[in-house]
């Protein structure tokens, strides 16, 4: 018999230092095992730190936290464009979604994504824009089966260990709790 597993996710604008140290060895185990950020190789904890703190300062930035049996074990982020784009204020970027590798397989991937989609539907967003790099097949697959649309492949999104790799666009269309419809806002999208 299997223990049940406590998974949740949270919207955080302060990291505790134990919840840094978590973040921290969870980018490092999913960059290892080729999950992106742009990095390529496992960050020392000082500049991750950093990336992370400086993610929390950032105005149109959301971040988002997924947490299995109390420890940080992966992160999001919901970017909303800047203020003076007016043209997209209706859209948001998904964006360095992940869970480390040794927390994989209880859903926590699926429960991140659909965390950061209500966010944005309730701050009124209706379109939910991210990229991905060809070789990352569990996001793609995980994507994909949370209903995103590609809609554009990149030839030369990436360089990784002397290989140029694609790169997929994908957008999810949203519905807004207590709002006109979507496609009676923004007209039909296809």
């Amino acid at each position: 018999m299997s223990a049940v597993r406590e998974m949740s996710v949270e919207r955080v604008e302060v990291l505790e230092p134990h919840d840094m140290a978590d973040l921290c060895d969870a980018t490092n185990a999913a960059i290892v095992d080729g999950g992106g950020f742009g990095w390529l190789e496992a960050q020392s904890r000082s500049s991750l730190e950093r990336h992370f703190g400086g993610i929390l300062l950032i105005p149109d930035r959301e971040f988002f936290i997924a947490r299995l049996d109390g420890e940080v074990v992966g992160s999001a982020q919901l970017i909303r464009p800047p203020r003076h784009n007016e043209a997209q204020a209706f859209t948001a970027q998904l964006a360095h979604a992940f869970i480390a590798p040794y927390a994989r397989g209880f859903g926590l991937a699926r429960m991140l994504v659909r965390r950061v989609e209500q966010r944005a539907a309730a701050l009124g967003l209706r379109v939910i824009n991210l990229d991905v790099r060809a070789t990352q097949e569990s996001a793609i697959a995980l994507f994909e089966g949370l209903g995103y649309t590609r809609w554009g492949t990149h030839p030369a999104y990436a360089r990784a260990h002397g290989q140029t790799i694609s790169g997929y666009y994908y957008y999810r269309i949203l519905e807004v709790p207590g709002g006109r419809s979507t496609a009676a806002a923004l007209g039909h999208i296809a």
